[in-house]
């Protein structure tokens, strides 16, 4: 939808080019996870830093030649930095969190203050990997989501922060949730889909055919839209209509209620307060037209009523 709108809003329009950076504003959610992921390792990490520093400091006090390095130990980082999968991302993506050493020396030194990380590092018991999450969390929900200078440097580097935030949270929460096993190589990262072969071919022909096709679904949403001017009508809504109309005519196996019920959603979060129940209107006139004409091709029972 956003590079569909994107498209509609340029002035050179290459449909393969808009693709390549479709694909690539996906696969920009990944970097953003292992980013993140990246970040708790490297907070953890900056541990031994944070050692060193005290213990060069002109008067340090015995806790300063003693600090507690437990975080540096922690079980579930160390697992993580040496799964096989995490080591070639982070290269591939080139991230060195080390590279602003002020931004993580900030949120360490502001975890070190709060009392969820004293009571980590006054446990007595052995960690094991699910003990050693709880202060993962706690630093991933309470000193990275929450710090602005965080937000900042991620808004930075990412376009689509705002948007693709709540998934890289998903992301990072399923991972810490996964990692189970103490052998690295046991452990998967989150993939960006269940099926990323099958996915990826849905993404690229939903943005073709819809772009191929939108004169002829322009059309469609013309003959139900004729006591509307074109220009009171949202460009968003259009995109949306369109897009609802490709799903309906090209993807055999996808039901019909599921396809109007996602594009009704996204219209609430995307266009106007109106625009849902004006969306709704269309695209069920539409839906009957292309129902008598029979130009609904679904695959299994029940596919175009459910």
């Amino acid at each position: 939808m956003q590079n569909i709108f994107a498209w509609y809003t340029t002035e050179k329009k290459d449909v393969v080019s808009s693709q390549k950076l479709l694909m690539q504003s996906i696969d920009d959610v990944y970097e953003m996870y292992i980013s993140m992921l990246a970040l708790i390792v490297d907070i953890t990490e900056y541990t031994a830093h944070d050692a060193a520093e005290r213990a060069n400091k002109h008067l340090p006090t015995h806790e300063d030649l003693n600090p507690n390095q437990k975080l540096l130990h922690n079980k579930f980082a160390n697992v993580l930095k040496q799964n096989p999968e995490y080591v070639a991302l982070v290269k591939k993506y080139g991230i060195n969190w080390f590279s602003d050493p002020e931004l993580i020396k900030a949120v360490f030194n502001k975890l070190k203050e709060s009392k969820e990380y004293q009571s980590y590092l006054a446990e007595d018991f052995e960690e094991t990997l699910e003990s050693s999450k709880e202060i993962i969390k706690f630093i991933f929900r309470k000193m990275l989501l929450k710090n602005a200078n965080v937000i900042q440097a991620f808004e930075d580097n990412f376009i689509n922060w705002p948007v693709d935030r709540e998934v890289m949270q998903g992301m990072v929460a399923k991972t810490i949730k996964n990692f189970v096993s103490d052998d690295p190589f046991e452990n998967k990262l989150t993939p960006i889909s269940a099926d990323w072969t099958e996915d990826s071919r849905f993404v690229k022909d939903l943005f073709a055919y819809t772009l191929k096709n939108e004169d002829k679904y322009q059309e469609l949403i013309a003959e139900r839209t004729k006591n509307w001017e074109s220009e009171r009508i949202a460009l968003m809504d259009t995109i949306l209509m369109k897009m609802a109309i490709c799903e309906l005519m090209n993807f055999p196996s996808i039901p019909v209620k599921v396809t109007i019920n996602e594009y009704l959603d996204l219209s609430k979060d995307y266009s106007t307060p109106k625009s849902n129940t004006f969306i709704n209107g269309i695209l069920d006139k539409i839906l009957n037209d292309l129902k008598k004409n029979n130009s609904i091709k679904k695959v299994g029972r029940g596919l175009i009523d459910e």
